[in-house]
This record gives C-alpha cells, sequence and structure tokens, in this order.
C-alpha cells in the first residue's frame, strides 16, 4: 500500500543531477555532507552487486528504521532481497547521468513521513556512483562468459562451473549429467550457404536449446557447432528424455525462410560417477557423442 507521499518521492532524478545539495536542516548540512561522503567511501570498497546492496542497506538503517529492503535491475537479472516486506513501501528509480541503474524498494510497517523521505533521497547520492561502477563490472564480467554469437555461456565459463556442480553434487548426494550436442555436417551449411546462414543456423540451434531445457540447466558454445548441457539434479534417463525432446525439436527447425536448410544434431549423454573428476566425465559423454555420429547421426546416445 503506497501513501502519497511515497508515490511524490518515487524518483530520483533531480537527487542524481544534484548530490551535493541535499535540502536538509540548514545548520546540519555541512555534517550531512560529511556523512554523504564517508558513506560514499564506504560503498566504492566493493564491486559484487549483492555486497554493495547489503553495506548500503546497513548503513541506511543507521539514519532510518525499515523492515525490508529490495533492489532490481532486470538487464542483468539481479534481484536482491533483504529483510521483510511490509504494508507500506517507497521506491525509487535509480538514474545518473541519463543511465537508468534499477529500482529500490524500502518496507515498513509504519508510514515513512515526508523528512524521511527526504532523508533517504538524499543518502541515496551517495550510492548512485558506486552502484554505477558495480553494475559496469558485472555486466563486464558476464560479457566475457556469454558466446558474442549465440548469447549463451562460452568455454571459457565452463571449467569452473563443471567443477562446481561436480563438487555440489557429492555434497548433496544429487546427480548431475551432461549432454554434449554437435550440428551434424555443419561444414556443408557454411559452404553451401555461407558463414552468415552458418551463423543463423547456430544462432538458432542455441536458441531451441535454450527454449526446450530447464532455468536451472546450463548451456555452452563448447566448440565451433558444438554445444554442451549441464543438469544439475538429473540422472542418465531424464537427461536422455530431454536430449531426445532437443533433437526433435532441432530437427523441425527452419533457421531461414528463404533457404531449405535442414538442420539435425547428435546427442551423447552421460552421468557423473561416484569419485570421477570432470575430465573423466567429459570423456565419457565425448565418447557417447561419438558414437552416435558413427552410427549415422540425428540420434541420441547414452553412456552408462
Amino acid at each position: 500500500m503506497y501513501s502519497q507521499s511515497q508515490i511524490l518521492s518515487g524518483s530520483l532524478k533531480t537527487v542524481a543531477r544534484h548530490p551535493a545539495h541535499p535540502t536538509i536542516n540548514p545548520e546540519n548540512k555541512h555534517r550531512f555532507a560529511s556523512k554523504v561522503l564517508a558513506l560514499t567511501g564506504i560503498l566504492q570498497t566493493t564491486l559484487e552487486t549483492n555486497e554493495l546492496m547489503a553495506l548500503f542497506a546497513r548503513e541506511l538503517s543507521h539514519f532510518i528504521d525499515f523492515d525490508g529492503f529490495g533492489y532490481r535491475f532486470e538487464e542483468l537479472g539481479i534481484g536482491i532481497d533483504l529483510g521483510e516486506q511490509a504494508d507500506h513501501s517507497c521506491q525509487y528509480q535509480l538514474i545518473v547521468t541519463g543511465d537508468k541503474l534499477g529500482e529500490l524498494e524500502l518496507y515498513r510497517r509504519l508510514r515513512f513521513d515526508e523528512g524521511e523521505l527526504e532523508l533517504v533521497e538524499n543518502l541515496l547520492a551517495a550510492l548512485l556512483y558506486p552502484l554505477r561502477n558495480a553494475l559496469l563490472y558485472q555486466r563486464a564480467v558476464q560479457t566475457s562468459l556469454l558466446d558474442p554469437l549465440t548469447g549463451v555461456k562460452n568455454r571459457s565459463s565452463l571449467d569452473s562451473s563443471l567443477h562446481r556442480e561436480i563438487e555440489l553434487s557429492r555434497r548433496q548426494g544429487t546427480t548431475l549429467s551432461l549432454i554434449l550436442i554437435d550440428i551434424d555436417h555443419f561444414k556443408l551449411v557454411n559452404d553451401r550457404y555461407g558463414h552468415l546462414y552458418g551463423d543463423q543456423a547456430l544462432r538458432a540451434v542455441a536458441q531451441c536449446i535454450e527454449e526446450t531445457i530447464r532455468e536451472s540447466d546450463m548451456l555452452f558454445r563448447y566448440g565451433g557447432e558444438e554445444f554442451l548441457l549441464l543438469l544439475s539434479s538429473t540422472g542418465t534417463d531424464g537427461a536422455g528424455l530431454l536430449a531426445e525432446r532437443i533433437r526433435k525439436q532441432v530437427e523441425g527447425l527452419s533457421p531461414h525462410p528463404e533457404k531449405k536448410m535442414h538442420l539435425t544434431i547428435s546427442l551423447g549423454v552421460t552421468s557423473l560417477h561416484p569419485e570421477e573428476d570432470g575430465d573423466a566425465l567429459f570423456g565419457r559423454v565425448d565418447n557417447a557423442l561419438y558414437q552416435a555420429k558413427q552410427a549415422g547421426r540425428n540420434q541420441v546416445v547414452l553412456e552408462p
């Protein structure tokens, strides 16, 4: 439930443009400006968005009482919630020099008064530039881990993800499976239609796979026309069913409306064995893919 005063205080554009002039009681301006400067220094100690927001929430709690704290930045899929939601809230669109930095919301059981809202807005001025730096850093990190052509995770991010999932599987006693996917006769696609259409085919296959898998499944572009799926909490049978579903979906693709481009894929499937490392696991899924290609392609082979 939003009070009128909360709605009126729902934008940070003015604060973003004039961060050095908080409208605070005149005799306290200098002291408050020092506190904002000190807060900015504290917030500049990290480029991790989660840690940054936790620091800001902690420091903000020294100035004003609140029950919950939320931050959203959809472009990078960031959603942070601290504390609890309550009946009253104040919401801010965070903007600095024209850059949208997401939305921040405070929750409280009691209504926020005008003086508290003004205080929050002025303290938010200390957050804007550290937040922009953190988002730039996170965007750069995410970009470095993505394949620029297909938008899925790249090979450089595979090793750490595979190691993490293997350790998690062992610690929690859950299953872990891999699916290795290869586009059949992809060289012929490039030779017949050109690399531009080949790139379009790669993007179409990646999108088809992403639309078929769960949100928790991880898709990597492993090589030129190879993709790897990392499936947590999934055994060989379940992975095999998913692989067959992906095979059928790709077989029905029409990557380009003006070209009669027909695509098929071969898939190898296997699951983690006890005490097995990543190299051994990948070796077995690679062998399963090899068997699928040797048997005529456009099929799924499971490696027990």
